[in-house]
């Protein structure tokens, strides 16, 4: 509509240049010529704008606020996004496990960073991700994989504008990790673990690529059996304080190919915090072998992350 209407303009305005042409001198009438010549090309420019798709200045402006641009250096990021995204490891892994995923974000402008946790107890965990949240500044995004849920459900501060469980463990208050964990029946390849002589932890190698991440390359699952971190008893065992997700947007991936959490296990507790849930055919280290899948799901929650649309889920 707007263009044909220009198309109109154009044509009335080329109906008065030749009257005037008409009926004045010859500076006049090269005078209007320079202006017909002015305003039917601005006009041409416009319908082929049109034509090929091509947003014209004014309304590129408009909607650059709500797409994604490109800056400067040639990086992608979200217009008015300033969130950060902040990623916590689970069991077994640190936050070289973020990695793929970190390179992910970081490529499309987005403040990313993995916070570490000491997975000695819940109340340790949660501590070391407050404390980690403290070299942030803004609004932020809190993703976490496996046990890890537990830690980001504990988090409270109005900063935190979403949660983002990647296959991850998410109890209520009062429920502990150990009894989410095994609400379902384990997978016949998860093995049956006993904690040493600390009371941590640890997966036994030759079960760590098969059990952990049967998707990874071999040498890859070998690598992270190697550098794996135990867990606590105590982590598993401490009860959970109010569940933030109960009042914050969550997105829930689901890891239909898991064989450390079981899968329906999983899809009980993205159900139960009425998350958005993405069901994907992944093993258990997604971030690590399907980091695309991984960030795209946090690219969803971060986009959400305005102050404005987080009062919008109440």
């Amino acid at each position: 509509m707007w263009s044909r209407r220009r198309i109109a303009e154009g044509q009335g305005a080329r109906w008065c240049v030749d009257a005037s042409r008409q009926s004045n001198g010859g500076s006049m009438s090269d005078e209007i010529n320079h202006d017909r010549r002015r305003f039917v090309g601005a006009a041409a420019t416009t319908v082929a704008a049109a034509q090929f798709g091509v947003i014209a200045p004014a309304v590129a402006n408009t909607r650059a606020s709500k797409k994604v641009v490109r800056d400067v250096n040639g990086r992608s990021q979200a217009a008015g996004m300033d969130a950060t995204v902040v990623l916590v490891h689970g069991a077994w892994a640190d936050g070289s496990s973020w990695a793929h995923v970190i390179t992910l974000l970081q490529s499309e402008g987005l403040k990313t960073m993995a916070a570490p946790i000491p997975l000695t107890s819940l109340s340790d965990d949660v501590a070391a991700l407050e404390r980690a949240l403290e070299r942030t500044d803004g609004p932020v995004v809190l993703v976490a994989h496996a046990y890890a849920g537990a830690v980001i459900g504990a988090i409270t501060q109005d900063r935190v504008r979403s949660l983002v469980f990647i296959s991850a463990l998410s109890p209520d208050e009062g429920e502990t990790v150990a009894q989410i964990f095994y609400r379902d029946k384990p997978s016949p390849e998860a093995p049956k673990l006993t904690p040493d002589s600390h009371g941590f932890l640890w997966m036994p190698n030759d079960r760590f690529g098969a059990a952990w991440c049967q998707h990874a390359r071999p040498e890859q699952a070998a690598l992270l059996a190697a550098i794996q971190r135990p867990i606590a008893v105590a982590a598993i065992q401490e009860k959970a304080p109010k569940a933030a997700w109960k009042a914050k947007p969550s997105w829930y991936l689901v890891a239909e190919e898991d064989r450390m959490i079981n899968p329906a296990t999983q899809l009980f507790l993205a159900r139960r915090m009425g998350a958005q849930v993405r069901s994907e055919k992944v093993d258990h280290a997604s971030p690590i072998t399907a980091p695309k899948l991984v960030a795209g799901m946090i690219r969803e929650a971060v986009t959400p992350a305005r102050p404005d649309a987080a009062q919008q889920h109440g």
